[in-house]
């Protein structure tokens, strides 16, 4: 079963004015609730987004380096790599 919190913020007029243009009759929340849990998701999912983009990058780099570049590693050499935190 899921657990809720309740969190209080404390948001300047200019901030609190923005909000209430948001969650007013005709904007796009209801609640300052939805609102605000809308926000948090869209900061999640741009942070996943820029961890894939990193991801994709450095595959990309990984796939583009000549077969020259690559050393055999055996599982050992891996642990102990990523032990070290190379």
């Amino acid at each position: 079963m899921s657990q809720t919190t309740t969190m209080t913020v404390r948001l300047n007029p200019a901030l609190s004015a923005f909000v209430a243009t948001n969650v007013q009759q005709d904007g796009a929340y209801e609640n300052v609730s939805e609102y605000v849990r809308d926000l948090i998701r869209r900061d999640m999912e741009r942070k996943e987004q820029q961890a894939f983009d990193r991801l994709k990058a450095e595959l990309a780099q990984a796939f583009a380096a000549p077969e020259s570049a690559y050393r055999p590693l055996t599982a050992a050499d891996v642990i102990t790599r990523n032990a070290a935190g190379a």
